[in-house]
């Protein structure tokens, strides 16, 4: 099998711009590139791969937890898929418990258990624990390993002035490549590297395409205003291709 980059994401369902950034982060790169046309070509392993990331993308993972696991050393296809397929049915089940709930709800019943996602949310900490062992994620739980709560608050509300900033430049009509806006990224870099871990740009890259292809990332940031996710995002696609 042997596909260009528009053939394959037909097939695959995902956009040609995605299949160049997931290139760009090493993600997923082409089994060859013609040095004559330029033209990206896939073929069998690279819907292999494809495959997986999906799955994990199903799964609620982000794009830089799921080249960490990936990537890592310790990655047996095998394992991930039987670890996918477990975290596939916790999900399934907790989706059939909303439904019913939805009927015990019209009945005036109370619900709040059928929204408990622990078991989920166990399980797959421990997979993401189990494949993503890499430096940045050791980086990070030896730096936080003793926040205090109060350490954690300042964070967050560190991290929310950020957000404010961005929200009100694109209010103001500033670019995502204006200096101003740039700075700011450079801000958030230096924000995550200071707090978390090393925040490289293919990592924060990673983190700007979470922003707004993880829901609950994107609600959070879009509490600011409206399109402060895409904006980031954009800023730091920029940023990271300076």
């Amino acid at each position: 099998m042997k596909m260009q980059i528009k053939e394959f994401a037909e097939f695959t369902g995902v956009s040609v711009r995605t299949l160049h950034y997931y290139d760009e982060i090493g993600l997923l790169t082409p089994a060859f590139v013609d040095k004559i046309t330029g033209y990206r070509f896939y073929d069998e392993n690279s819907l292999i791969r494809m495959q997986e990331i999906l799955f994990y993308r199903e799964l609620d993972f982000s794009l830089k937890s799921i080249k960490e696991i990936l990537l890592s050393p310790n990655y047996d296809k095998e394992k991930a898929l039987k670890e996918q397929k477990c975290l596939l049915t916790l999900k399934k089940e907790r989706l059939e418990r909303l439904i019913s709930a939805i009927d015990s709800a019209v009945k005036g019943e109370n619900i709040m258990k059928a929204f408990d996602n622990t078991e989920f949310e166990k399980y797959k900490t421990e997979a993401q624990e189990k494949w993503g062992q890499t430096d940045a994620y050791k980086e990070h739980e030896e730096k936080t390993k003793n926040y205090s709560k109060q350490k954690w608050d300042d964070i967050a509300e560190d991290m929310n002035c950020i957000m404010t900033e961005f929200s009100l430049c694109m209010k103001n009509d500033n670019t995502p490549d204006s200096a101003e806006v740039q700075n700011l990224v450079k801000n958030l870099q230096n924000h995550i590297t200071e707090n978390y871990y090393l925040c490289t740009d293919q990592i924060l890259a990673g983190l700007g395409q979470m922003y707004v292809g993880d829901e609950r990332f994107k609600k959070n940031i879009d509490k600011h205003a409206d399109g402060t996710a895409e904006f980031v995002c954009e800023a730091i696609e920029v940023y990271c291709r300076k």
